[in-house]
């Protein structure tokens, strides 16, 4: 069962945690994060993106990098911008994105259950960007950014979240988004400790990379400590859990440099004999299994149908899209390591496939249907991995409202 504990880590002084709390570090670039926390100077972006505060052609891996983000942490809390709580609680996050509403519980989970599938992934990650978090953690001693959990819904934890939102929160604000973002501290909490030890399993929903670094720290620190129990802080990672019903996905677009050295007649031709093509189709798929393509200012639709016994891996349409387009014809082999793939969030819209395209950034671009939160946690139970980037969800969590030290 999953174990979950209160944790005694900073939080921000709430007049200042509008400015705090800050985007996850991986849904902008350099430039995107350097805008963003231009004129805020207590911003978690100079810590978790602390390359914005060097000279340009600072490599984002290099040393420098990491210590300027340990220094920025630290001058946080020098600033009393950050502050340590007065004894280990947990907190619930609420997020409402227009007519959207999801709550969290955010808390700490233990790196064994991880380990062991109690909490469970459906994704492998890159080893250069999970390098990166590992040494910013490690630098750190502390999670900055929370990992994104789901688990089936509980009646018992949904009652015990409906009492704490009867009270007053620590922290209410609208963010520049338009995204509302209102969390409770809860003392102690040992009802919330007793009823997540009654849920049998979570699934990692976003944060794959977050969570194998903070599990890899976690082990790096136990080989290191002779004296190590099994107690320590360094355990434990931090973690928000939401109840699945509750959980929105939005697709997860592709765009492809080149064409592989096709032109574009024999690329349609090819497309053609994989998928069951259709010219002047809409941006955006209506169904699973509608895949819609832009090329050379015109959209298509491309349709299929996975084998009425595939596995759950299978009926992806980004299983799909990778088997029979990407691969094949367009020689993505593993999009994990390709430079010339580009993953984009479905928060930006299919606008951003056609800018991609029309720019010559991109030769082709595709729009897809979102993967569902139980075909996710179907893929997960049968301990197959999703192609990359198969998930957006949306609100993103933002960073800062609570960070756990070790």
């Amino acid at each position: 069962m999953l174990r979950i504990k209160a944790f005694q880590g900073l939080s921000p002084t709430p007049p200042l945690a509008a400015e705090v709390a800050c985007v996850p570090y991986d849904v902008v670039d350099r430039d995107e994060a350097a805008a963003l926390a231009n004129g805020h100077p207590y911003s978690l972006l100079h810590v978790d993106r602390a390359e914005i505060d060097l000279p340009r052609e600072t490599g984002p891996y290099s040393d420098a990098v990491y210590a300027k983000a340990r220094e920025n942490f630290q001058l946080l809390e020098k600033m009393g911008a950050l502050i340590r709580e007065s004894e280990p609680c947990i907190y619930l996050y609420q997020q409402r994105m227009g007519q959207h509403v999801q709550v969290g519980v955010a808390t700490v989970c233990h790196i064994e259950d991880y380990e062991n599938d109690i909490i469970k992934k459906h994704e492998k990650t890159r080893r250069d960007k999970e390098d990166d978090r590992t040494r910013l953690i490690g630098t750190l001693s502390a999670d900055t950014g929370p990992v994104f959990l789901t688990y089936r819904d509980s009646a018992s934890l949904d009652g015990l979240v409906a009492n704490v939102r009867k009270g007053a929160p620590v922290y209410d604000f609208t963010a520049p988004d338009g995204i509302q973002h209102t969390v409770w501290r809860v003392a102690g909490a040992q009802a919330f400790v007793e009823a997540f030890g009654r849920v049998p399993v979570a699934y990692v929903a976003d944060g794959h990379h977050r969570t194998a670094s903070a599990v890899r720290v976690g082990r790096e620190r136990r080989e290191a400590n002779p004296a190590h129990t099994g107690h320590e802080e360094y355990n434990w990672f931090l973690a928000v859990l939401f109840p699945a019903s509750q959980l929105q996905i939005l697709p997860y677009n592709r765009a492809v440099k080149d064409l592989n050295g096709h032109s574009k007649e024999a690329f349609l031709e090819a497309v053609g004999r994989a998928f069951t093509l259709k010219p002047n189709g809409p941006p955006t798929p209506a169904h699973p299994g509608e895949i819609r393509m832009y090329l050379d200012g015109a959209w298509y639709d491309l349709a299929w149908k996975p084998a009425p016994d595939a596995d759950p891996i299978s009926q992806l349409d980004v299983t799909g899209l990778q088997d029979r387009l990407l691969a094949p014809l367009l020689g993505i082999d593993d999009p994990r390591t390709s430079k010339r793939i580009e993953f984009i969030g479905g928060i930006r819209g299919t606008d951003e496939l056609v800018k991609l395209v029309d720019s010559g950034k991109a030769a082709v671009a595709f729009s897809m249907y979102p993967t569902t939160v139980d075909q996710l946690m179907a893929i997960a139970d049968a301990g197959q991995i999703m192609p990359p980037k198969s998930t957006w969800f949306e609100p993103k969590l933002r960073s800062g409202f609570f960070i756990h030290t070790f």
